[in-house]
């Protein structure tokens, strides 16, 4: 059975299934006076001493945050160190709470000892980076800080919510979306992902954006005429926020819908009327048609989404019908979003593979997210398998390499060469090895294998070897094979041997009749595990995990520049952020997933 907490501060005689993001600062304090609900109230909404913080979960992302900055420069947070601030002190409030709600269920153990998994959903879009960037701030705010406790960044919000329809309706669905279910049993139900997933800034909290906007540029122009009370921001601001137009909103398409409404201008006289822009009696009035306009802002980027992935499953996989749209979340649950999506959609709306989709509603779309989370950690454990197997990566992911040599390769014409000083071979620099591609499935329970060989100098100790993984958001046919203006560089790992068994390492040239120089070859492997928004590394040697003091740290890149690996040979010899070859890249099973041999 799944639980969901539904008591929250602020709200204690109600049951709500989410909480909203939203926290209060005193003026020129860090810590915040209220979260979520308490936040809400008019005492903190309109305290003239305190700062109102929300609309911030996108901002992690950096690249959101400075498109925020640039359209709205004012009212956007200043720095992305401001908002993982703002997302810890969230956290931190957020982990209080649960700890309270829970304790008191678990069963003859304390909260500290008792074994809590903690897992979370990230927006489809994020990258990499974010991710472990989030994954930081979560920590930091106090998530899995206990020994029994521990952290996991679960499937994307769109996959979650995928897994959960499918397994709260497995006899309805044979395709979901670009989802295709490959296991028809009712408990053993499995998802292939068919395409990359693709995201856009969509959602119920973007009309209520558009809205404060709307509200504000009329309230400037009574302001103009008649000054007001409150600022023309903040009156639009505590408007959006109202009862009155959130129950509108969640009204608009259905057989109640009105032609017509208002919304009460906070602490605005009676008296006050300016019918140009819609005042009276303390409330400004809108019509059917003005929010009508605001919803289908969001349906037109929605509707260009999913042309966009029904065009590229029409590409990759002509003889496929997609026959059911599913929908979640807040705009997915408004009966005007999912009747001008049946409209738009009917017979196909011009797309050959989808003559037969219907539009359908997930299962309790507000928590479909929460709850495919759960079944999903579920069907790990009770199956030891997870509903979604495969998944497609939007980009592809490698690592730069040296390869030997080749005068016929054309490829290698005027490319950077450099000479081993250990064996005496000529390699050419800045060449990638592929991993994954983008658009290719990769299992989500097999790692991929890459095999480094490194050489090491006698009386050499370092036994640390950095590598560099780039990604490309080239198509597969036109991915280069070496570092240009394509490919960016995503982290730099370093694998710490200082604990595997010397007497492994392979000695080569030890004797005196060799001409070559004395050196040793360290073998290891690295293990990619590619997750729904994440990619981990293991560290492998000799047929052994290696788990001390971390083996493979991770430093992640911001900066694209190709640049950043145009590094030289060390004076040991030994590339510092090279593969040595032969290398390759394969599955658990030993099977290439990439049938490239580097020489």
């Amino acid at each position: 059975t799944v639980k969901w907490i539904q008591k929250w501060p602020g709200r204690s005689q109600a049951n709500e299934n989410k909480v909203p993001t939203i926290l209060v600062y005193p003026n020129d304090q860090f810590r915040p006076s209220s979260w979520g609900f308490l936040s809400e109230t008019t005492a903190e909404q309109y305290a003239e001493d305190k700062d109102f913080k929300d609309w911030f979960k996108t901002f992690l992302d950096p690249v959101r945050l400075e498109q925020k900055q640039a359209e709205d420069p004012i009212y956007s947070p200043r720095t992305i160190e401001e908002v993982e601030r703002w997302y810890e002190d969230y956290l931190k409030l957020l982990y209080k709470h649960i700890e309270h709600k829970l304790s008191s269920e678990l069963a003859g153990q304390p909260w500290h000892n008792a074994r809590i998994e903690f897992i979370f959903s990230v927006p489809t879009t994020w990258p990499p980076a974010v991710v472990e960037r989030y994954r930081s701030t979560v920590e930091n705010a106090g998530f899995a800080q206990c020994r029994n406790h521990s952290l996991v960044i679960g499937l994307t919000e769109a996959e979650a919510a995928a897994v959960y329809t499918a397994l709260e309706a497995p006899g309805i669905f044979k395709d979901l979306s670009v989802l295709r279910v490959s296991d028809t049993q009712t408990d053993a139900i499995a998802l292939q992902q068919l395409d990359v997933v693709f995201g856009a800034t969509v959602g119920s909290a973007a009309i209520d954006f558009e809205f404060e906007t709307f509200a504000r540029s009329r309230l400037e122009l009574a302001h103009l005429t008649a000054p007001l009370v409150m600022p023309p921001e903040e009156i639009a601001w505590h408007m959006m926020k109202s009862r009155d137009f959130q129950n509108t909103k969640c009204e608009h398409g259905s057989p109640d819908d009105a032609p017509a409404f208002s919304v009460p201008v906070p602490r605005l006289d009676i008296s006050y009327v300016n019918m140009s822009v819609g005042i009276e009696h303390g409330e400004m009035s809108f019509t059917r048609e003005d929010l009508q306009k605001l919803f289908d802002k969001q349906i037109q980027k929605l509707v260009s989404l999913i042309d966009s992935q029904m065009q590229n499953m029409q590409r990759r996989f002509p003889g496929q019908q997609v026959n059911h749209l599913v929908l979640s979340g807040g705009l997915g649950h408004s009966a005007y979003v999912q009747d001008r999506l049946r409209e738009r959609f009917y017979s196909g709306g011009g797309h050959p593979n989808a003559i037969n989709i219907q539009v359908r509603v997930a299962p309790d779309p507000q928590l479909a997210v929460c709850k495919g989370l759960v079944a999903d950690r579920v069907r790990r454990l009770n199956a030891g398998k997870a509903v979604l197997r495969q998944r497609c990566c939007r980009a592809s992911y490698g690592t730069v390499c040296k390869e030997a040599y080749d005068k016929d390769n054309p490829s290698h014409i005027g490319r950077e060469t450099v000479k081993d000083p250990l064996n005496g071979k000529l390699f050419v620099t800045k060449s990638i090895a592929w991993f994954i591609k983008k658009g290719k499935p990769v299992s989500s329970e097999e790692p991929i294998i890459h095999n480094f060989h490194r050489k090491i100098a006698p009386g050499d100790p370092r036994r640390a070897f950095p590598t560099s993984i780039v990604k490309s958001d080239a198509e597969e046919a036109f991915l280069p094979n070496y570092l240009n203006q394509d490919t960016s560089v995503l982290c730099e790992i370093h694998s710490d041997l200082s604990s595997a068994d010397e007497a492994k390492f392979k000695e080569k040239n030890r004797h005196f009749w060799h001409r070559r120089k004395h050196y040793y070859q360290v073998d290891y492997e690295i293990r990619v595990l590619i997750g729904p928004a994440d990619i981990r590394f293991e560290l492998w040697f000799n047929g052994q995990k290696l788990s001390k003091d971390q083996p493979i740290k991770v430093d992640w890149v911001a900066l694209p520049s190709a640049a950043q690996t145009d590094k030289k040979p060390d004076e040991g010899g030994v590339l510092s952020d090279r593969v040595e070859m032969p290398a390759r890249w394969g599955n658990g099973s030993g099977r290439l997933s990439d049938p490239q041999q580097l020489p």
